[in-house]
């Protein structure tokens, strides 16, 4: 997708039809990263060929991995450095574009091999909070530097050694839910000497712990899925890799179907991780119809599903336990709220303020544009469900999940909805466009 305006003026136009949805994003940053530390080659396919994972794979070569063919399309081959990068005497400058996920999995990685390196990216990603990551690794001996124009942000600068807890073992109690925090904590003690243990108040995506073990680097877990321990100085060995579909990618369509009266759609390969699948659950609590065809469990798992239009979709009250794992779908969750009957709130997601945009601000703006009828609190929204939406033009802020979240919203809206500053869509879902005529159409 290149142009930077969407128009979406389908009024009540059923969705029909079967997609495979792009790989997922979060494990394409990671199969990236992992591959390229590893011993030896590794085969990945379904790979994102995203602007943000692409630049996550050139961060791996500027250490010294190789990759072959051009990951385009999107299996591919990578020879990792073993944990060995290819040293520059001057610093390396590492593009992270609009990716959070690469910038704080990548100081981990960076801060414990000895390389002095710059992270930095667009003006989105460098006024976004870099203090969570920077504080436990800090703590672990990092040495790393914040250098943005605000306290905590980006471009960060690591002059990255061996980190070693061999005399005390390091344990860290995370203050905020956040995969990418855990992960860059574990990214660093798995290449450090000594033992790591991270404790979480509440479960988060797992993905780094399930690729870890992919790639021969176990992580106990206790009981309760909330502390995980470490032993560092891994070396990974090369494995292949399947990525399945991005689940917050097929969730864009399993809300218009459900939305959408008369539709039935079929998605393929999704990725059914059960830290990732919340919205599934809260859907299903609200009438949707989604059924799981088929399921199989690899490194990750993934599956078959099938949404229909449901007609008695309504509000629901959304748990605090929900949100972590339900984040990145909010805005499209906030979509639906909108074209169903009651109320649905959402609170304790405060995290959406510091996302590529302020997505309650960002999601509160857009709905009342289009006629709903939303109250906007500082760590959510509740939403008065079932006025009928209008058409308009609105301003994604550069935000990919706003702008197909709201190109949905127009799938339900009278008239024509005109989407502004669109081209970020690139960054997780660059074959947006064509899916959304092939179901429309």
């Amino acid at each position: 997708m290149s142009t930077d305006t969407l128009t979406s003026s389908l009024h009540h136009y059923p969705l029909r039809g079967d997609i495979t949805v792009p790989g997922d994003k979060s494990i394409s940053h990671r199969a990236a990263i992992l591959a390229g530390l590893a011993r030896g080659t590794s085969r990945v396919s379904n790979f994102l060929c995203s602007s943000d994972c692409l630049n996550t794979l050139a961060a791996m070569q500027q250490l010294g991995a190789t990759v072959s063919p051009a990951p385009n399309p999107s299996s591919f081959s990578v020879t990792g450095i073993g944990g060995s990068p290819s040293l520059s005497q001057q610093p390396i400058a590492i593009d992270c574009g609009n990716s959070g996920t690469e910038m704080r999995l990548l100081a981990g990685v960076l801060s414990a091999l000895p390389v002095h390196a710059i992270l930095t990216g667009d003006s989105s990603l460098c006024s976004r909070p870099m203090g969570r990551i920077i504080t436990p690794l800090s703590a672990m001996g990092a040495q790393i530097k914040d250098r943005g124009e605000r306290e905590g942000c980006a471009p960060l600068e690591i002059n990255g050694k061996k980190l070693a807890f061999t005399e005390s073992p390091f344990d860290y109690t995370m203050p905020v839910a956040s995969a990418q925090v855990k992960s860059a904590i574990l990214l660093a003690g798995m290449l450090a000497e000594g033992q790591t243990t991270v404790r979480q108040r509440q479960k988060t995506r797992d993905h780094t712990e399930r690729m870890l073990a992919h790639f021969g680097h176990e992580i106990s877990t206790s009981p309760d899925g909330l502390t995980l321990t470490e032993n560092g100085g891994a070396r990974l060995q090369a494995t292949d890799i399947s990525i399945p579909g991005d689940f917050s990618s097929a969730a864009f369509w399993m809300v218009a179907a459900c939305v959408q009266p008369g539709s039935e759609i079929i998605l393929r390969r999704v990725g059914l991780n059960p830290t990732r699948t919340a919205l599934i659950h809260v859907l299903q609590r609200m009438g949707a119809h989604i059924e799981v065809l088929s399921q199989t469990d690899e490194c990750e798992p993934y599956g078959d599903l099938c949404v229909s239009y449901s007609p008695e979709f309504h509000g629901t009250d959304i748990r605090a336990d929900e949100i972590p794992n339900l984040i990145d779908e909010i805005p499209v969750l906030s979509v639906a709220a909108a074209c169903a009957q009651g109320d649905t709130n959402i609170r304790n997601a405060a995290e959406l303020r510091v996302k590529e945009s302020d997505r309650i601000k960002t999601v509160v703006s857009n709905l009342r544009a289009m006629g709903a009828n939303v109250v906007e609190f500082d760590d959510g929204m509740l939403i008065h469900g079932g006025a009928e939406l209008c058409g308009c033009t609105l301003d994604s802020f550069g935000d990919h999940r706003i702008a197909m979240s709201f190109l949905i919203a127009g799938l339900r809206a009278k008239g024509s909805t005109t989407l502004l500053h669109c081209k970020n869509i690139d960054t997780s879902y660059p074959n947006f466009s064509e899916h959304f005529t092939l179901l429309t159409r």
